[in-house]
């Protein structure tokens, strides 16, 4: 029996996401590969005390406004709406550039939890996290504090840092196009972070901009492949 995957907006898709949960959300951080309508819709769903785990922690739309002069929503409106309790990525915010983006203000007032993680780390513990591993031994991050309350190994004579799997209850992910089974193709920069977060999630989400029949898809191009994706809303530009 066909597991009919496709929702009709992106409000039905996250309608279940619940208090507590974590929240992967894919793409390097501008709008070219956020899920910002799957953002959007989450943010008037209302679910709070969210760990989110993303590369970088979204410039609310003011601060938006300098890269794209109409603006766009991004991660920054779950921090303006105090949904969320703890950040984990690589880039919380970009200092120095007033307004002063939601994280950081947050961040600032206490509100906020922040695990700074190394951006090659952050891919390699969602990694783990998909492929069911323990968590790899790395150096970076030796003598910062990234390594602060870490295990700690000498391997050939260097020190190595255990940095743990990373795994969410849901994933908020951007492709380009969707079979109406859930394979996953990608354009550019939503190459980033997507695929891999589409893989250690529970609950896969994901929002396209074209929706085509089985078969449409050119095998050699699909990255994403259908078993990893439980929900896809089409979203046209």
């Amino acid at each position: 029996m066909t597991i009919n995957k496709i929702f009709s907006n992106c409000n039905e898709a996250v309608a279940d996401i619940f208090h507590g949960a974590t929240i992967m959300v894919g793409g390097f951080g501008s709008f070219g590969g956020l899920p910002v309508n799957l953002i959007v819709a989450l943010a008037n769903q209302g679910a709070k005390n969210l760990t989110v785990i993303a590369n970088m922690g979204g410039v609310g739309f003011e601060l938006s406004k300098r890269i794209k002069p109409e603006g766009y929503q991004d991660l920054g409106i779950l921090f303006e709406r105090g949904q969320v309790k703890k950040f984990i990525g690589s880039v919380p915010a970009l200092g120095g550039m007033p307004p002063t983006s939601p994280i950081e203000r947050l961040y600032n007032e206490g509100k906020v939890e922040i695990e700074m993680v190394p951006q090659g780390t952050l891919a390699e513990r969602i990694r783990c996290g998909a492929g069911g591993l323990g968590g790899f031994y790395t150096p970076v991050g030796i003598g910062t504090v990234v390594e602060k309350g870490k295990e700690k190994k000498v391997i050939g004579g260097k020190e190595y840092i255990l940095e743990l799997p990373l795994t969410a209850d849901f994933a908020l992910v951007k492709a380009y196009k969707a079979d109406t089974l859930g394979n996953l193709v990608y354009r550019k920069t939503a190459r980033c972070f997507n695929p891999v977060m589409a893989m250690a999630a529970k609950v896969t989400i994901v929002e396209v901009d074209r929706l085509v029949p089985v078969g449409e898809l050119d095998p050699e191009v699909i990255v994403t492949p259908h078993l990893y994706v439980d929900r896809i809303v089409e979203v046209p530009k």
